[in-house]
């Protein structure tokens, strides 16, 4: 649900580290209605195509995803899948380095990648006629990278930099990844998709060689379309540039299933910074993983009941009623592969301590077990939930997204049209029933951020 402020937008959209090639338009006019067709194909390769119609506008939307990504790796080559992606633009046997980003742009399109917990996804939004140029450059990506040691070096260094300015150089971001090294001890979550630094620095560009035969391959990705096409024709497309690629000998994964928790975990964190910070996580499940269908649901509208816009309780609670906060916030993402946390983030207001702030909270949703939330403030949140949802969807990009994403963790894109119908199912009890079985002290990870003095900028001296 997109409703967080910068911080948990970073955590929850930005569960993936984009290369920052180029930014891509993403909204076509007009709307379109939820129930649309999608046509699925797969080729004997194992290669799953996809095809959503939309003829709007004479574009069309490319992605390809992979289902890999840092839950996949191990301590030692953390990071693997990012650099790899980023790899991934420095030439094949046919097109040398930077090659593939010059010719989508010479067609006038755009393109990017990203890398996330559970899949790397690489896209190209171009005019509808050279759909043809994305599917032979991907089809020749997919199978024949060089992986030149140069270019890897080179590379590299550009992720170490990454890793320095967005995470180490920012002090939420460096409490979000210590936050989820203390939550996560045996899931594969515990490590960040942009890897630990230690095994930056010691990565091989022999590392990537058998990451990328492993993973890269027809049978362990969706080929994902949208926009003014043809489902027949894609498909045709498909098979004269994927079909002759072999398939990789895919073994399944090990589980690495989290050990239940058994009693809250606190972690301080002190480097320099303006304001202090307050991080709250608890364990919950994920469509992947819940017995019960409803609860992800329900925990999708107990999100929207705490942060969702100007009238939901903590902003209307913390931050203008009793002055506690700057800022408070929910975030949940029902779309993970493996259980995950329903977060909980807050700046305290000048003069109140992140105590104070961490008591509040808890008293908020103390509130929510004990009493079940008004009808109105029901119906208010699960209007703006499938607004935001139906919204997403006036985008071919964002229709893509969903079922590449819903595909890539192993629900199938199917659940996509399901939404709208299970958050307006969602009631008062049930959300009652979540905030009682989740939102226990036994399953909660807390990391506070105590600023440090900032270093003093030296001033020039001037000599004569």
């Amino acid at each position: 649900m997109q409703r967080c402020i910068p911080m948990l937008r970073m955590m929850f959209l930005g569960l993936f580290v984009f290369t920052g090639i180029s930014s891509v338009a993403l909204a076509a006019d007009g709307a379109t209605g939820s129930k649309n067709t999608v046509h699925e194909f797969t080729l004997k390769n194992g290669l799953k195509l996809l095809v959503k119609e939309d003829h709007r506008a004479p574009v069309v939307v490319s992605q390809i995803w992979y289902k890999v990504g840092s839950s996949y790796e191990h301590n030692g080559t953390t990071g693997v899948s990012h650099v790899l992606e980023h790899m991934m633009f420095k030439g094949t046997k046919k097109h040398g380095p930077g090659e593939f980003s010059k010719i989508i742009a010479e067609n006038g399109g755009r393109e990017n990648a990203f890398t996330g917990r559970d899949y790397t996804a690489y896209f190209q939004q171009l005019e509808k006629s050279r759909l043809p140029i994305s599917f032979e450059l991907e089809a020749d990506r997919m199978r024949n990278l060089t992986l030149p040691a140069d270019q890897f070096k080179k590379e590299l260094a550009v992720v170490i930099e990454e890793r320095r300015m967005r995470t180490e150089d920012k002090p939420d971001a460096l409490v979000y990844e210590k936050f989820n090294a203390a939550a996560w001890v045996s899931s594969p979550y515990h490590q960040p998709i942009i890897g630990w630094m230690n095994d930056l620095h010691n990565l091989k560009v022999g590392d990537l060689r058998p990451w990328y035969a492993r993973w890269y391959a027809p049978n362990n990705a969706t080929l994902v379309v949208a926009g003014d096409v043809k489902a027949d024709d894609v498909l045709k497309l498909a098979k004269k540039y994927f079909a002759d690629i072999p398939p990789s000998d895919l073994q399944p994964l090990k589980p690495r299933i989290e050990a239940p928790q058994k009693g809250p975990r606190r972690i301080t964190v002190r480097v320099p910074a303006k304001l202090p910070y307050l991080l709250m996580g608890y364990k919950v499940p994920v469509l992947k993983t819940a017995k019960q269908d409803w609860e992800p649901y329900a925990l999708e509208v107990l999100a929207g009941i705490i942060s969702g816009g100007n009238s939901a309780r903590f902003p209307k609670e913390l931050v203008r009623k009793q002055q506690i906060a700057v800022s408070a916030d929910a975030g949940y993402n029902l779309y993970a592969r493996q259980a995950d946390l329903f977060l909980l983030d807050a700046t305290p207001a000048a003069g109140h301590s992140v105590a104070e702030l961490e008591k509040a909270i808890l008293a908020q949703l103390q509130r929510l077990k004990d009493q079940p939330v008004t009808t109105q403030e029901l119906a208010r949140i699960k209007a703006q939930v499938v607004a935001g949802k139906v919204y997403e969807r006036d985008s071919i990009f964002y229709q893509a997204m969903q079922m590449g994403t819903l595909e890539t963790v192993g629900l199938g894109w199917q659940r996509m049209d399901e939404y709208a119908d299970k958050v307006r199912a969602i009631t008062a009890e049930q959300v009652q029933q979540v905030a009682k079985k989740y939102l226990r002290e036994n399953s909660l990870t807390v990391a506070v951020l105590e600023p440090q003095p900032l270093a003093k900028t030296p001033v020039a001296s001037h000599s004569h």
